[in-house]
């Protein structure tokens, strides 16, 4: 169930700093949506609402749009406000609940903002491969992650792959789906790479008290459950 959330100061909402949140960090493909769903818990608007109500009408674009064109948006959105969606998130103003989800922070400066300025906030973060996150991409065929193709880049597709995806990695994928599909998910995930880097929110997280990460490769989606609410428990955030 998604709750109320808003920019303006309203009479039924109170200042989402003040409210216990579960924070899911992660990049497209590590399993986000799936543990969202399995855990149930009421939820604020996720990253990809906030950004369509709060990002891209501050430089006059409206969904839906290609994800590098997203990630052109939200990259000035960074250079104008570091924190990225965790300063939209800290800024907000949410139905009063024991315990809200939001889904979810990427990179590593959006997650120390959210650290400092959210005081209530605990952190889940996702981690998966680049590889295991193409399949993923290439299985879930979400509309969303369309992005604007030419002929011509097949000849780059494997210099796109070069740093992110090991040659025998890319001809699995390429056994999966064809090869406009792939390059279409492979810009997603590249793109991702260059504008998060997936290793700054790990550094920052790791054995931080009030954080915990999963290896989504190597749990299933009821071990990543078991986990979360018993670190959700012994933080007293849970019955």
């Amino acid at each position: 169930m998604e709750v109320a959330f808003s920019l303006k100061p309203l009479s039924s909402l109170v200042p989402v700093r003040e409210v216990p949140l579960l924070v899911l960090v992660g990049l497209t493909g590590v399993g986000k949506s799936t543990l969202v769903e399995a855990l149930g818990l009421p939820r604020l608007p996720d990253r990809r609402e906030l950004v369509d109500r709060y990002v891209l009408p501050r430089y006059g674009a409206k969904p839906p749009i290609p994800r590098e064109e997203r990630f052109r948006y939200t990259r000035l959105f960074r250079e104008e406000f570091p924190g990225g969606v965790a300063e939209v998130l800290a800024r907000g103003y949410a139905a009063p609940k024991p315990l809200l989800l939001f889904d979810g922070l990427r990179g590593e400066k959006e997650v120390a903002f959210a650290l400092e300025n959210l005081p209530k906030a605990h952190f889940v973060l996702l981690h998966a491969r680049e590889a295991t996150r193409l399949k993923r991409l290439l299985a879930r065929k979400d509309a969303f992650d369309r992005v604007a193709l030419k002929a011509e880049e097949l000849a780059a597709l494997k210099a796109l792959a070069e740093g992110v995806l090991a040659p025998e990695e890319l001809a699995e994928a390429l056994a999966l789906a064809p090869w406009e599909e792939v390059l279409a998910k492979l810009k997603i995930v590249a793109e991702e790479k260059r504008n998060y880097d997936p290793e700054g929110p790990l550094r920052l997280l790791s054995g931080h008290p009030r954080a915990l990460v999963l290896d989504t490769e190597a749990l299933s989606p009821g071990e990543e459950v078991q986990k979360v609410k018993r670190f959700l428990r012994e933080r007293g955030l849970l019955e």
